[in-house]
């Protein structure tokens, strides 16, 4: 710092506060704001998710055009963590009366880091809890099987989601809560690697239109009796 005057050294520290204070929006809330400002109507159900519920409506649009009071709120690329810190803006304000939660790939990709399933676990278990107390009827969807993931080619992500999905599963049982209920697409959709087979997925990944349609099929007959 010699040579450096007081004056500079101040005007330097405050451009420098002044850039790290920026506002980041981290969980995007920005993305469904205005969507959810302009509803006319609560859905009727609100899914929750990542990339795979954020391509739904346009990989498989007849779903959603059958269901209008159905409504999407996936972001691309998100973990379990960045969902719950928009839970309440993206869903429970929104004040459906059944909540789909898909949440666990982008965590197993290490997007943000490495995270132990345990702490994914946590994370799930948490929009569970808010969405109980609410009195809000929760479908918690098994990770979709994948054994290769392309933006991440040096993981072997088969394993851990097949262990995750155990102790999603395990923890909906032990709940014992008639509306909390655990849907199960990995065992629909796995092939014998325990990924997506390509007739379902282009990228061992993300659904295509025969993926979802099976998706759709498994998710209706689980909450076929909430929808009455």
């Amino acid at each position: 710092m010699k040579g450096l005057s007081l004056f500079a050294f101040l005007a330097i520290s405050f451009s420098v506060f002044a850039q790290d204070s920026r506002p980041n929006d981290w969980a995007n809330h920005n993305r469904y704001a205005d969507a959810n400002t302009a509803l006319q109507a609560n859905p009727k159900v609100v899914f929750m998710g990542n990339s795979i519920t954020d391509f739904w409506p346009s990989r498989s649009p007849e779903f959603w055009q059958a269901h209008p009071d159905f409504c999407g709120r996936g972001i691309s690329g998100q973990t379990s963590t960045e969902m719950l810190c928009r839970f309440r803006a993206d869903v429970l304000e929104l004040n459906p009366e059944i909540i789909v939660i898909l949440s666990g790939t982008n965590d197993v990709a290490q997007n943000q880091g490495y995270i132990a399933n345990e702490y994914v676990l946590d994370n799930i278990q948490s929009m569970i809890d808010l969405a109980r107390f609410h009195k809000k009827k929760v479908a918690v969807c098994s990770v979709l099987p994948s054994s290769f993931l392309p933006w991440r080619s040096n993981l072997k992500p088969a394993g851990t989601i097949i262990e995750l999905n155990d102790m999603i599963r395990k923890h909906v049982a032990e709940r014992k809560d008639k509306n909390v209920i655990y849907v199960d697409y990995h065992s629909a959709m796995a092939d014998e690697t325990g990924g997506l087979p390509v007739e379902l997925s282009p990228d061992n990944c993300h659904p295509n239109a025969a993926g979802y349609k099976i998706m759709e099929e498994t998710l209706m007959k689980s909450i076929a009796k909430w929808l009455k």
